[in-house]
C-alpha cells in the first residue's frame, strides 16, 4: 500500500487548486492548502476533517508563505509534493496606463508567487533527496496572446523558471514538473466571451494532472490536443502567426480573477 502523501497546494480555494485538493484528499493525503479566501479553505477542512491545514494568505507575501511552510513542516514533515497553482488572469493593454497595476499584480502573483511558494521547501527536499515541485503554467505562455500581455508573459516566465529549476535540481532527486493546461472550466475561464476548444472540467483535469505528477513527467500539456495546437503555433513564422492572431478574440479588461 502506498504511504499517505503530504501535499502543499496554493490557489486551493477554487478551480484547479480546489479540484486537486479534492482529488488528493480522497486518497487520504495530508494537505496544506493556501488561498486568499478563508471560507472555501474552511469548507474543505470541514469536508476532510483531520486532513487539511488551512493557510489564508496571498502568495505575493513571501514571509507569510515561509511561516505557513514552517508550520506545515513542523507538524507533518517535508511535503512529498508542492503544487504552485495560484494564479490570476485579466485582459490587459499596455496602452492604458491604468492597466499597469494589473500587469504588475499578474506578474507578482503568477511568477514571483510560484518562486515564493517553492523557496521554503527546496532546501529540505534537496537534503532528503526526494520530492516533487509542480508548477502550473499555461499554453498561453507558449506564444503571446493578443490582449493578454500580462498573463502570457507571466506564464512564459513560469515555463522558463521551471526549466531552470529543473536543471538546477537535476542531480538532487527532486523532480520539477511543468504542467501547461489548456482551457479548464474554472472561474478564471468562465468570463471568456469566446469559444474555448477542448474545454475540460476541473475535476477531470485534476485527475490528469495527478497522473502526470505520479509519473514524474518534466513537462506536459493537458489536454494533449492543446499540446499539438501549441506546438504547431510555435512553429509558425511570426508573419503567419501575427496575421492569424490579429483577429483572435480577447479576454475582457476587467477586475482581476483568481
Amino acid at each position: 500500500m502506498r504511504p499517505l502523501r503530504r501535499l502543499f497546494i496554493t490557489g486551493a480555494s477554487s478551480g484547479i487548486g480546489q479540484a486537486l485538493a479534492e482529488h488528493y484528499a480522497q486518497q487520504g493525503a495530508q494537505l496544506g492548502l493556501c488561498a486568499r479566501r478563508t471560507e472555501p479553505l474552511q469548507k474543505l477542512a470541514e469536508r476532510w476533517p483531520g486532513q487539511v491545514s488551512c493557510y489564508p494568505l496571498d502568495v505575493t507575501d513571501a514571509r507569510a508563505l515561509r511561516a505557513a511552510a514552517a508550520d506545515f513542516i513542523a507538524r507533518l514533515g517535508d511535503p512529498d509534493i508542492v503544487i504552485a497553482n495560484a494564479g490570476i488572469s485579466v485582459g490587459t493593454l499596455t496602452e492604458h496606463a491604468e492597466d499597469l497595476d494589473a500587469i504588475r499584480r499578474v506578474m507578482d502573483t503568477n511568477f514571483f508567487g510560484m518562486a515564493a511558494t517553492f523557496s521554503p521547501f527546496v532546501g529540505g527536499m534537496r537534503r532528503a533527496g526526494r520530492g516533487r515541485l509542480v508548477g502550473i503554467a499555461s499554453v498561453a505562455g507558449i506564444r503571446g496572446l493578443p490582449g493578454s500581455e500580462a498573463y502570457s508573459a507571466s506564464k512564459a516566465a513560469v515555463i522558463s523558471y521551471l526549466e531552470s529549476l529543473r536543471v538546477e535540481l537535476r542531480a538532487s532527486g527532486v523532480r520539477v514538473i511543468t504542467i501547461c493546461p489548456g482551457y479548464i472550466s474554472t472561474p478564471m475561464t468562465e468570463v471568456n466571451p469566446f469559444p474555448m476548444p477542448f474545454l475540460m472540467p476541473a475535476d477531470a483535469a485534476a485527475r490528469r494532472f495527478a497522473r502526470a505528477i505520479d509519473k514524474g513527467r518534466s513537462y506536459v500539456v493537458i489536454p494533449w490536443q492543446m499540446g499539438v495546437a501549441a506546438r504547431l503555433l510555435r512553429l509558425l513564422p511570426n508573419a503567419v502567426y501575427d496575421r492569424l492572431m490579429a483577429a483572435a478574440p480577447r479576454k475582457p479588461r476587467q477586475r482581476l480573477r483568481e
